[in-house]
Formats: structure tokens, C-alpha cells, sequence
């Protein structure tokens, strides 16, 4: 009797220990910051290169649902993502966009990306992880850098 509930205890373990596992897959929101403060450092190094990274996922910007995206300040035309599901959207102008419940949350990130350099504003919407089609909730953080503006968010 010992050893069946000793085994059951140790399987409920192993699930509660694998469900947390596989929780903290997706990035966290002290990644984003960081990710986000890379993405900016690299734009001012070399904007032309560092869009080509974004696109392309490379120089640890696409880090698990971690990624950067970024759109003209004048006319919100995306210039970058490395996320497979948006990858559609360059060259789109990203005030249009709206998530599965509606909300207009490129309107919202243009706004955000008016700001002052240097000032950060969290954007919340749907969106869908890099491989699964299914929105969930997401929580960027964007900020202006010259005539860009970029963000990078996580997944809740």
C-alpha cells in the first residue's frame, strides 16, 4: 500500500513538475525588456542590418516566442518580424491590425512608437505564438528608435 501511494505521489510530482516546465518555455517579461534593449542597441549600431536579423531570427532574436518587430514611425508600414505566423504581414501598414476579438492593437502600437525616444509603453492584445495558429494573450513592450519603432513581447 506504501509503494502504491509513494508511486502515485511521485507521478503527481512528475506532472505538476512538467506542467511548470513547460510553462516557463515561452519567454517571461524580463526577457522581452532585455530582447527589447538588444533590438535597440542594434538599430542604432546598423538599422539596415539589424532588420535583416529580426526578419531572419538571427543574433538571438527569435529566442523561443521571443522576437522583435518593428514599423515606420511616418506611416506604420511593418518592416520586421520573425514570428512564422506574421511573416505576411511586412510591408503592411500595422495600424490596421486587429486581433481574434476585435481590438485595433496596431493602432495601438503606432501610438506607442510616437513617443519619445527612450520612453517604453506596453501594448496588450492577442496574438499567436511562433508554430501554433491559436491567439493568446501577449504583452509588448515598444519604444521609438529614430524613425522606427520596435517592440518585443511575451506571451501570458
Amino acid at each position: 500500500m506504501f509503494r502504491t501511494f509513494l508511486t502515485a505521489t511521485v507521478a503527481v510530482g512528475t506532472v505538476a513538475i512538467s506542467a511548470t516546465a513547460f510553462a516557463q518555455q515561452g519567454g517571461t517579461a524580463q526577457e522581452a525588456r532585455a530582447m527589447l534593449d538588444k533590438a535597440v542597441a542594434a538599430v542604432k549600431s546598423d538599422k539596415t542590418k539589424a532588420l535583416d536579423m529580426f526578419n531572419k531570427g538571427e543574433g538571438g532574436f527569435l529566442d523561443r516566442d521571443l522576437y522583435p518587430f518593428c514599423a515606420n514611425v511616418s506611416d506604420g508600414k511593418l518592416l520586421a518580424n520573425a514570428n512564422p505566423n506574421a511573416k505576411q504581414l511586412i510591408g503592411t501598414d500595422s495600424r490596421l491590425l486587429k486581433d481574434a476579438t476585435g481590438k485595433v492593437y496596431g493602432q495601438e502600437l503606432y501610438d506607442a512608437g510616437q513617443k519619445p525616444e527612450g520612453q517604453i509603453t506596453e501594448v496588450s492584445y492577442m496574438f499567436a505564438r511562433p508554430g501554433d495558429p491559436k491567439p493568446v494573450p501577449k504583452v509588448s513592450y515598444v519604444t521609438r528608435i529614430g524613425d522606427i519603432s520596435c517592440g518585443v513581447g511575451y506571451y501570458k
